[in-house]
């Protein structure tokens, strides 16, 4: 199973017609935003503290219509959400698959079989792809830390603008990039519909705060 290919791409020849708008891709890494956000909250985030795609979609288009107007080109915006589906879920899944294709973001989705089965090399690979076609005009990737896309993200970063979406508590390396621009994702407007609960030995209250592990301690059992 591979990303899902647009109607109008050009990969098999690498030509692209003069007429073709160029791209800002956004890629979204279900498994480790969520694991990030369920850090912060410290257990699984509830409907008040899911990340709203239709705010993101229109953060995406405006960005989008912002490097139109500085490159002088025409260009489009694209979004993909790839996501790990456990056996036995998809009908819990399914319409937060169908509410996110309603919104305009394409999926995609792969079984969870084992722990080599995520989903970053496909999200590199879509990458891959939309650069070889010649419109790559932007990149944008969401993920809690985004350490596993550092490199070929940085690569990019030589030729086009990119940006790592993400947790500014998980992220440090994005958040003092030199050529990669990092946004923390409450920052988007309207993403979340409350303040997430953040703590960081930062910004401590006088009073002190909990700070919640990151894994469960069986994790220890499991771990190599």
């Amino acid at each position: 199973m591979t990303p899902p290919d647009g109607p109008d791409d050009h990969e098999i020849t690498g030509v692209v017609p003069p007429d073709d708008p160029g791209l800002v891709l956004l890629v979204w890494d279900a498994p480790n935003v969520d694991m990030g956000l369920g850090s912060i909250l410290g257990g699984r985030p509830t409907a008040l503290y899911r990340p709203r795609f239709d705010a993101l979609g229109r953060w995406l288009l405006g960005y989008a219509g912002d490097l139109s107007v500085s490159s002088g080109d025409t260009l489009e915006a694209e979004a993909t959400v790839f996501t790990n589906i456990v056996p036995g879920t998809s009908d819990n899944v399914r319409p937060w698959v169908e509410a996110l294709r309603n919104v305009g973001f394409a999926v995609f989705a792969k079984p969870k079989t084992s722990e080599d089965s995520d989903v970053d090399d496909d999200m590199l690979e879509h990458i891959d792809r939309r650069a070889e076609s010649g419109r790559l005009a932007g990149v944008v990737v969401a993920s809690a830390d985004g350490q596993a896309f550092r490199e070929p993200l940085e690569d990019l970063a030589d030729e086009i603008p990119v940006t790592v979406i993400g947790f500014r508590e998980h992220a440090t390396w994005a958040v003092q990039h030199d050529t990669i621009r990092f946004l923390d994702l409450e920052d988007i407007p309207g993403v979340f519909r409350e303040p997430l609960p953040r703590v960081s030995l930062e910004n401590l209250p006088d009073e002190g705060a909990w700070l919640q592990p990151l894994r469960p301690l069986t994790a220890l059992l499991t771990s190599r």
